[in-house]
């Protein structure tokens, strides 16, 4: 997939005033400083679609851009910050519960995690949260480029044992890193393939 427009359409903290024409939406949510809005900026070919930061937790409101007057690309705040404070990681961990179980138009949800760590409690709760659910989600691990591929193979391995503790299976998975644009195609590919399966319905 081409992408050849990307624009911002609405930030909000309400699911009620988000778009409602009824477009299939893909969501990326992810911790703080795990290189979200790099990978958004890579994948829509704009130096500053979504809004980069030396400072985590800057996004803080559901963002959504309309692609190629056909599907929406939603920017979700990140999650588990702890400088918010407990009041704020309880706001916004309100805004992304209640978009990602009353959104009807979630497509799917793009996880993302950064490949230099161990897997995480945060993170693998929030996919216990999703799976209960029955949310569609990918894993998306990002920064690929700042580990040697050894290191990538085995924590990347870590994770995927230790869902498969509780998961029969696995979500689809995929490497990305912005720097090098490593995974752009491969998940435009994946949001390809899904829409071109909505239209056939």
């Amino acid at each position: 997939m081409e992408i050849k427009t990307a624009e911002f359409v609405i930030s909000n903290t309400d699911v009620k005033k988000c778009p409602g024409d009824g477009r299939p939406e893909y969501a990326f949510i992810g911790r703080s400083n795990v290189g979200k809005s790099s990978l958004i900026n890579t994948l829509t070919n704009h130096k500053s679609l979504a809004l980069t930061s030396s400072t985590p937790g800057k996004t803080q409101l559901i963002n959504h851009f309309l692609i190629n007057n056909e599907w929406y690309l939603v920017d979700l705040p990140g999650y588990g910050f702890a400088q918010r404070g407990k009041a704020g990681r309880e706001s916004i961990r309100k805004i992304i519960d209640h978009y990602i179980l009353y959104r009807d138009t979630l497509t799917c949800l793009f996880l993302l995690i950064d490949c230099r760590h161990e897997p995480r409690q945060i993170d693998l709760e929030f996919i216990e949260f999703l799976g209960e659910n029955g949310i569609p989600f990918c894993i998306v691990f990002t920064k690929t480029d700042k580990i040697s591929k050894s290191k990538l193979a085995l924590n990347t391995t870590d994770y995927k044992n230790k869902l498969l503790e509780t998961w029969e299976e696995l979500p689809p998975v995929f490497f990305t890193s912005s720097l090098k644009k490593e995974g752009k195609e491969d998940i435009l590919d994946y949001i390809d393939r899904i829409n071109q399966g909505l239209n056939k319905a």
